[in-house]
């Protein structure tokens, strides 16, 4: 722990040492009020209307008897809806018309927003649009997700679509080892607690929205753009988020709320249902992956092909990278990865904790594990003896690569020396026990951000930031940073955030908000500090310093920068009733400095759990007749509960990113990585039998013990 002297004060550092929350108490006592629950005099209350057939166009919206039930004030739809501005490219690139509600009569996929119901009371406005009668003209649909889809292509997303090196089929054809096998993962979806919320209200002749997002100015910038206006005139407030995971970008909530609020100059919120949000707010696309593997008698990969598969909307594409893993983990003389997506009529993917990652080390991870089994290799030194050197696509210098030291602190610390490798042995009663491990890595990046801090008349400061915190503990992290930076103690920062008035921040997304933030809060409070240095009175205002972290990251020397970790699993198989129970898992990670341990923590053990949740649990299935989803819903969507998590440990070792002023690198995502394939691996180990699509049902596990496909 660091310490620093101001005046005749030492102050010890505050990051690195463990803080609650402090929101905490708001929280668990109900003071924190979240999007759907602040008062507004006049308040009407929208409800959206969903399509009821997969594809087509609408004919006719009867509005005449909806408009004579009681309370009722408007019916938006596209004969009368407000025009929006499309053609625009945003934050993270064009937008998906699903956001941009009322302005056309298609439909392309069940749930599709057709209409928005708005009334005086949510009671009335339910109850109207569930009388409004909607006609369509149907036209034929293509749901069905499968690997060899003839219109499947490849695309780009954010990262190139393919990359390749040497010759693949000659290096598969001399190695001693090849693998190869396909891995399929299903759709999933984020499930957060809070449900995606939005009152819109015109104040003066400027726009206030207040929201559940992930990024106040994210959000400022595409409504601005959406109704044509300045982003001077449009102000987003998100103080309270209840989860967002990827998905709380700009929806048809928020759009068709200032539709309604500008057609009716009085606020409105719309506030979707859980079912509505399976159809609005994305999820992760199901996947199809082949991995072939190629690698001498020692287990030194030879040959790398990774190839993955996923579905999006016809409006919209959105690429699941999962091939993306490989280009960072392992080299081999040839080196091939690319990512196809298919356009299906279906809602539009979207960004879901650890994109790409999540299900491509599933995928990597499991064929490792065989790769290992077929070499005779422990699966942690086959890891290890295909440690490269640079990037094995880019060539890149690493930034910190420290996997080496997550396994073998993993491994001395879960026993991984006793493993007897041969899989079926171990047996607890009616239970046969296994333990299987995987790497997990994902990016350290940052998004350019400013950040204004204020040196208070009364001894204090405030620090203002676009930042959102979306349940990871970002307001307690940046008090902790800014007090460092400031070289006083946390008691006297307050930590102001989720305005857009406070000018541009990253979103929190990619494990790069807390970096991006801190980086911006760093710069202005140690420029202020340097300023309250010179003696500088403060008057009754304040002294401000805004920073801008723009020039700085441009200034970063190109690097591979990435959170690393090890993830090792202890699982018990009933192969006469398919039931599988981890028993005990531990994550060791190498993932930058940690600001503050109590919150890092329940972050990866987070993402662990989502990890549990993804290979044993979480799978939506649509109709293929209609395209909509069995069970849409906390009760037909299986995750993960407290009985399924008996015992689930994170650490880290020491890894502060050198280029960083704070060391972050950042733990939002790392936790889910690899988690899954673990897991599998375990299961392998445990039965014997290999299970290469996710979630590993019952019927799956009695399947294999009878010598069955995988189902």
């Amino acid at each position: 722990m660091t310490t620093a002297t101001t005046g005749r004060t030492t102050v010890r550092g505050a990051v690195g040492t463990a803080h609650t929350r402090i929101e905490g108490r708001d929280k668990v006592t109900g003071a924190a009020r979240y999007a759907g629950e602040i008062p507004f005099a006049d308040l009407a209350h929208g409800w959206l209307v969903l399509s009821t057939v997969t594809r087509g166009r609408v004919r006719s919206v009867e509005t005449g008897p909806v408009l004579d039930m009681p309370g009722v004030l408007t019916v938006l739809h596209h004969g009368n809806a407000p025009r929006l501005t499309t053609d625009y490219v945003g934050m993270l690139g064009l937008p998906d018309p699903t956001a941009a509600v009322f302005q056309h009569d298609r439909v392309p996929h069940a749930g599709w927003p057709v209409a928005l119901v708005v009334a005086e009371t949510p009671e009335q406005a339910r109850e109207a649009a569930e009388a409004l009668v909607v006609t369509y003209a149907r036209e034929p649909h293509d749901t069905a997700f499968v690997a060899a889809h003839p219109d499947a292509y490849a695309a780009d997303g954010f990262m190139p679509a393919v990359t390749e090196k040497g010759d693949l089929e000659a290096e598969l054809a001399a190695s001693a080892h090849v693998v190869d096998a396909e891995y399929t993962t299903p759709e999933e979806h984020h499930a957060m607690m809070e449900p995606h919320a939005a009152t819109a209200r015109w104040d003066g002749g400027r726009l206030e929205v207040i929201d559940s997002n992930q990024g106040a100015t994210w959000v400022q910038g595409e409504l601005a753009k959406l109704f044509s206006l300045d982003e001077s005139a449009v102000r987003v407030r998100s103080e309270h988020v209840g989860g967002g995971f990827g998905s709380k970008g700009v929806r048809a909530h928020q759009v068709s709320a200032v539709m309604a609020a500008t057609t009716l100059q009085r606020p409105v919120r719309v506030v979707l249902t859980r079912r509505q949000m399976f159809s609005l707010t994305g999820y992760r696309s199901p996947t199809s992956q082949r991995v072939r593997l190629g690698a001498d008698a020692d287990g030194r990969l030879r040959a790398l092909e990774h190839r993955s598969l996923n579905q999006t909307s016809t409006v919209y594409e959105f690429v699941e990278p999962s091939a993306g893993v490989a280009r960072v983990m392992y080299d081999a003389d040839a080196h091939r990865t690319a990512n196809h997506v298919v356009r299906l009529d279906v809602p539009s993917p979207t960004w879901m904790r650890a994109p790409g990652e999540a299900p491509g080390s599933f995928a990597l991870e499991a064929a490792l594990d065989e790769l290992a089994e077929r070499c005779g290799v422990d699966p942690i030194e086959l890891r290890l003896r295909n440690e490269p050197e640079a990037g094995p696509v880019s060539g890149l210098p690493f930034g910190s690569r420290n996997l080496a030291a997550c396994f073998r602190e993993g491994a001395r610390r879960f026993g991984w020396a006793d493993r007897d490798p041969r899989p079926g042995l171990r047996r607890d009663g009616r239970w046969l026990l296994g333990t299987g491990t995987a790497a997990a890595s994902f990016g350290a990046g940052a998004g350019p951000s400013t950040a204004l801090v204020t040196a208070e008349a009364d001894g204090g400061f405030t620090v203002r930031i676009a930042a959102a915190d979306i349940g990871t503990g970002a307001r307690t992290a940046l008090t902790l940073v800014a007090a460092d930076a400031l070289e006083v103690t946390p008691e006297r920062v307050r930590v102001r955030i989720g305005d857009s008035d406070f000018g541009p921040a990253m979103i929190a997304g990619g494990s790069m908000g807390t970096r991006s933030w801190a980086w911006a809060v760093t710069a202005a409070a140690r420029e202020l500090r340097e300023r309250l240095a010179l003696g500088t009175s403060i008057p009754p205002e304040g002294i401000t310093v805004r920073s801008d972290t723009t020039e700085a990251l441009g200034a970063l020397t190109q690097k591979e920068r990435h959170a690393y970790g090890a993830q090792f699993a202890e699982v018990a198989v009933d192969t006469a009733t398919g039931e599988v129970r981890v028993r005990r898992m531990l994550g060791i990670f190498a993932a930058g400095k940690i600001v503050n341990p109590l919150t890092a923590r329940s972050q990866l053990v987070g993402g662990m759990t989502w990890g549990i949740s993804m290979a044993l649990h979480e799978e939506a299935v649509r109709d293929r007749n209609t395209g909509g989803h069995y069970g849409p819903d906390l009760a037909g969507y299986h995750v993960a509960t407290h009985a399924d998590v008996p015992h689930v440990e994170a650490d880290w070792v020491d890894d502060p990113d050198p280029d960083d002023p704070v060391g972050i690198k950042g733990v939002g995502e790392i936790g889910i990585v690899g988690a899954a394939a673990a897991i599998a691996n375990a299961v392998w180990h445990a039965t014997g039998a290999r299970h290469r699509s996710l979630p590993i049902r019952p019927d799956r596990i009695l399947a294999a013990a009878t010598g069955a496909p995988d189902a």
